[in-house]
């Protein structure tokens, strides 16, 4: 079979530039917090906390998805179909078997997560398991399994905790600011102009946030769904799921803005938790031209 992971390398790189970005802001946002607040101390913190996040990011961060997501491990004892799907699968992409994780969520959907092929994890809700039939569920396995070949699930994990981050950080200097904080003997403006450029840093690191989500690229959902379906080698198993899925309107309450990216399909459906920001700001390419390219395959 072809090496049908071909993205690994680059995706590597996106992951030591994501952690190097964040190095950057977080100790960008500590100094002007030191500046704004005459405190030292705060830069220092900023050094260490920016650093021992980064670690944990690496190490941790496909543990904190799971319990986001109040993931389940399970064996081939009580899931024995789903974990054939997922050991036949692995074996046939040269992989190995990842864990196997079922979140107890009527929505069908499902994620891939982990540092790297040895320490992968596949999620998958009891909705997906209930929907789709068994080529349809290959199909979505397979897709997720591109995602750990091509090493994409660091690079989208360390971002829900790197960019979960940057939020908080926002909101607690924007709540310091309500309550008082800051310096009140600057004579000279400077502290001001500070302070202003801590709101500008407050305000803009969600949207940073987002757009280091982008820079993730919807490209990578693409070729995972090019790899799923050259892995299973029926593409129309794929279609399918991607259409029951997409079409279903029960909604995914463990998912937020945070970790949609990881989901095989968008977790948002039309509804309050929809917002314009979400939709000018998709992690998803559209159903229809994730199909379309999936013809493609066939032509």
């Amino acid at each position: 079979m072809p090496n049908l992971y071909t993205n690994k390398e680059s995706n590597i790189h996106k992951t030591w530039l994501l952690f190097a970005v964040f190095l950057m802001a977080v100790i960008g946002i500590g100094w002007v917090f030191t500046q704004i607040y005459g405190n030292p101390s705060i830069l220092i913190f900023a050094v260490i906390f920016s650093i021992g996040m980064s670690i944990t990011s690496y190490w941790f961060s496909d543990q904190i998805v799971l319990r986001m997501a109040n993931a389940e491990p399970v064996s081939r004892e009580n899931a024995r179909e789903l974990y054939n799907v997922v050991e036949n699968l692995a074996i046939t992409a040269g992989l190995p078997t990842p864990k196997i994780y079922i979140i107890n969520e009527a929505a069908p959907n499902a994620f891939a997560t982990g540092r790297d092929p040895q320490h992968a994890v596949v999620a998958v809700t009891t909705g997906l398991l209930e929907r789709l039939d068994r080529s349809e569920l290959e199909g979505v396995i397979a897709h997720e399994l591109s995602h750990v070949g091509n090493r994409d699930m660091l690079v989208s994990t360390v971002a829900v905790v790197l960019i979960g981050f940057l939020s908080i950080a926002s909101n607690f200097f924007m709540r310091s600011l309500w309550w008082g904080g800051g310096r009140r003997d600057d004579r000279n403006g400077d502290n001001g102009i500070l302070l202003l450029i801590g709101i500008a840093f407050a305000i803009l690191a969600p949207i940073v946030g987002t757009l280091m989500q982008l820079a993730i690229s919807r490209k990578r959902e693409f070729l995972a769904d090019s790899s799923g379906a050259l892995l299973t080698r029926y593409p129309d198993a794929l279609i399918s799921a991607l259409e029951k899925i997409s079409s279903d309107p029960t909604p995914l309450p463990v998912a937020n803005n945070t970790t949609a990216h990881l989901w095989f399909e968008d977790p948002f459906k039309d509804g309050p938790r929809t917002s314009w920001l979400h939709k000018l700001f998709m992690t998803h390419p559209p159903v229809e031209e994730r199909i379309a390219a999936l013809k493609g395959l066939k032509v």
